[in-house]
């Protein structure tokens, strides 16, 4: 084979492996139902965010777990320096060998998958509690005062998802709430609500979950200033995350960039109390419906249950 048809292949081989290279990180493979993990927005650059997150996930999780054990990562490296002397039809059956070995790579602490929205990624997660571990970062970045990333924004957990369906959600909820908020746990609480590519309303799921909370225990009651328990809601198309957690606003509601920033000195901090988010206060009324509705639900069946018994 001449130098000239040899240096041919080889280019040809490097545009099939960065094509494939390329299709394998933007994946087939997105956020699904059943799946937990973690979201992380970010602000136009996705590839860095993704190398920055796994970084700093891998940084605590070996705190937290210790090092993850890996099986596959022998012989990597030489195979890479390889390629180039490698043929075409080489390359093909590696890249199918690569695809039929796809299911191992999912039991790898930390994968990142596709979650169907611009600016934000989804890392899964396996073996896991992705509650724990970001809290776990978040305090000891609000503690240290210490940045640790460029382009990442907030981190997100997420312990449960369903189908982004109104009714749906809130059956799935009336369950996966009852550990934080069902008769004799109760707490304080704030939703925070966001959807993405998706039509769900807002409003009527604020409501809707502010009623069911105020249900599985008349204690529970609305804090958007301090509380106890966040209940976050995020609908990224037809896949519903939710998860419980607490310090958000301490915790500048896991924003990484914010919370290693100095705190404001007292006089600033009852300024900015003073000037209440329009979002917040949208959430405080509809959550207030909520429970309001909540509450008649059960006056009423009060009301029925004694009539029943006087007519006995």
């Amino acid at each position: 084979m001449s130098a000239a048809q040899s240096e041919s292949r080889k280019r040809d081989k490097k545009r099939f492996v960065t094509g494939h290279q390329n299709k394998r990180w933007r994946g087939s493979r997105e956020l699904e139902v059943g799946m937990r993990g973690i979201l992380i927005t970010c602000n136009m650059n996705e590839r860095k965010c993704t190398a920055e997150a796994f970084n700093l996930l891998e940084e605590y999780a070996d705190q937290l777990y210790g090092p993850e054990k890996l099986q596959d990562d022998a012989g990597s490296s030489s195979e890479e320096e390889e390629a180039e002397e490698e043929d075409m039809d080489v390359a093909l059956k590696k890249e199918v060998a690569l695809l039929r070995t796809c299911g191992a790579k999912e039991k790898r602490r930390f994968q990142a998958l596709g979650s169907g929205a611009n600016n934000v990624i989804f890392i899964r997660t396996q073996n896991v509690e992705s509650d724990k571990l970001v809290h776990y970062i978040l305090t000891d970045l609000h503690t240290t005062k210490k940045k640790k990333s460029r382009v990442i924004l907030r981190m997100l957990p997420v312990t449960g998802t369903c189908t982004a369906n109104q009714e749906k959600m809130l059956k799935y909820l009336n369950t996966f709430l009852e550990p934080w908020f069902k008769t004799p746990s109760h707490a304080t609480y704030q939703i925070a609500f966001k959807a993405r590519n998706s039509t769900i309303n807002r409003d009527e799921v604020i409501k809707s979950v502010a009623g069911l909370v105020g249900k599985l225990n008349p204690k529970n009651k609305v804090d958007l200033t301090n509380p106890e328990l966040t209940i976050i809601v995020e609908v990224i198309k037809a896949v519903c995350c939710v998860s419980v957690v607490k310090d958000y606003m301490l915790y500048r509601k896991y924003n990484v960039q914010e919370v290693v920033k100095e705190e404001l000195p007292k006089s600033e901090v009852k300024t900015a109390k003073t000037e209440t988010d329009q979002e917040e206060k949208h959430n405080a009324a509809e959550v207030d419906k909520g429970e309001k509705n909540g509450d008649k639900d059960e006056d009423k069946k009060l009301s029925e249950d004694k009539g029943e018994g006087r007519g006995e």
